[in-house]
């Protein structure tokens, strides 16, 4: 298992290969974080055609961390807390937050890591 575990909100489109999970809150695109020591290149091949391998280039994000169990309404409460913050103080936004997760489901809920992140405009950058 890598970590974090990011994942958002997406829209079945014809021509991609999304990992999509299923769950009381709609269809979402999964994205398993591998290690630095590893490249596109360098992975492991996935065994499903529903997986597919794929660079993200570097950005800038804001992100709000929060402990405890993941759900809608904690979601929604820290995303509400990150995009006052950013509009705040004057970024501009690029797209929808997503989340990440960082810990096995077995692990304590009030030790669990979790962040909100969203996708900040270049000219944001310091």
């Amino acid at each position: 298992m890598t970590a974090p575990v990011v994942q958002s909100r997406s829209q079945r489109i014809a021509m991609t290969a999304p990992v999509v999970q299923t769950g009381s809150g709609g269809n979402y695109t999964v994205a398993f974080v591998l290690p630095a020591t590893l490249s596109e290149a360098s992975a492991p091949l996935p065994t499903s055609e529903a997986v597919s391998l794929r660079t993200v280039p570097e950005r800038l994000v804001a992100a709000v961390r929060f402990r405890g169990r993941w759900s809608e309404t904690s979601f929604e409460k820290h995303r509400d807390q990150l995009l006052s913050a950013v509009t705040d103080a004057g970024l501009a936004i690029v797209g929808d937050p997503w989340f990440a997760r960082f810990d096995p489901p077995f692990k304590p809920s009030f030790l669990r890591h979790n962040e909100v992140l969203i996708e900040l405009a270049e000219a944001s950058r310091p």
